[in-house]
């Protein structure tokens, strides 16, 4: 199965109600790696690698996030996979 490597930018309410610690937990339970963190300016951004089609369910995911989440927006990167990352992890 082909890898593939994405950036995600979340907006909406998704500080402040889990959406790391979520979101870590599903990336965990599909086996990518990468990680992801709150910025500055309010968004969640996150890198998942791994299969195609976990990628696609973990993107997917993040256009709902948990159930306090309030996602307005979902912008994708497509980039090169690099399998740098050996787990999943937030980032601070």
């Amino acid at each position: 199965m082909e890898k593939v490597r994405v950036r995600v930018i979340i907006e909406g309410r998704v500080q402040g109600v889990f959406f790391r610690s979520y979101t870590e937990e599903m990336a965990i339970r599909l086996g990518l790696k990468g990680w992801v963190k709150n910025r500055r300016d309010g968004r969640v951004e996150a890198v998942f690698e791994g299969d195609q089609e976990r990628v696609d369910q973990m993107t997917q995911w993040c256009h709902r996030g948990p159930s306090e989440a309030r996602v307005s927006k979902v912008d994708l990167f497509g980039e090169v996979f690099t399998g740098e990352f050996e787990d999943f992890s937030i980032r601070y």
